[in-house]
């Protein structure tokens, strides 16, 4: 544990759970350390689970060194089912027939995602138009013009497919939206596409497996959250 004017400082893992967001777990780790400065490397939706990055005391400056790291992700995807959200908790928008899909064209289709890639944030989003958060607009109702962002897809696998469901994996740089890559796929496949699940496995060097439970976390007093912050890595990145 790094302890600087006599507060709890490092990096946490943690293995978020399903229905809360990253703002969330960050107020918890306040509540169960005394900590005042925690924050997080790395947004995920409320739908998502998976690895968490919280940066607690000093660690807070290094934010940015661990925002940058690529993300891994594993996910699942439901054909014939349009959202405007682009996942499972939006109105459903559209609706069509899934009959011609095969895997092999799902997998053509998966290809043409490498690489670079445009992609235009969602409408429920926390990017900030006018310095106003998207998803306030959507819930009014509203839809506004939004600038395409460049993100870059290093892979896109596709799994299993099992009636209309579709199994992948992806990783991917910073700021790319996972449930947008499953509703453009289904736009491109002519039968529109939701996100269901999506786990993150992995930012950079870090593991999902390496991470704490919330729950495990907040049953512990704060000399022993200390035992089980990262220090390495912030020996090494902090400035």
């Amino acid at each position: 544990m790094l302890q600087f004017d006599n507060d709890i400082s490092g990096v946490l893992l943690i293995d978020k759970p399903v229905g809360l967001t990253s703002h969330d777990v960050v107020h918890e780790i306040r509540r169960v350390t005394g900590v005042k400065r925690v924050g997080h490397a790395g947004t995920l939706d409320p739908l998502a689970t998976g690895l968490l990055i919280v940066l607690i005391g000093r660690a807070t400056k290094i934010s940015q060194f661990l925002i940058d790291l690529d993300k891994n992700y594993e996910g699942t995807m439901q054909l014939g089912i349009e959202t405007d959200s682009h996942d499972a908790e939006g109105n459903i928008v559209a609706q069509r027939h899934i009959q011609d899909i095969t895997l092999e064209r799902l997998r053509e289709a998966a290809v043409t995602f490498k690489g670079d890639i445009e992609q235009v944030p969602p409408m429920f989003s926390a990017k900030k138009l006018n310095g106003k958060p998207l998803y306030k607009l959507a819930r009014q109702g509203k839809v506004v013009e939004r600038q395409s962002n460049l993100v870059t897809i290093f892979k896109f696998e596709i799994g299993n497919l099992c009636a209309d469901r579709v199994d992948f994996c992806i990783r991917c740089s910073k700021g790319t939206y996972v449930r947008t890559i499953a509703h453009d796929l289904g736009q491109m496949l002519g039968c529109g596409a939701h996100l269901t699940a999506l786990r993150r496995t992995k930012i950079g060097e870090f593991l999902v497996t390496d991470a704490h439970s919330l729950s495990k976390i907040c049953a512990m007093s704060p000399d022993e959250i200390g035992e089980h912050l990262i220090i390495s890595y912030l020996a090494n990145k902090s400035p």
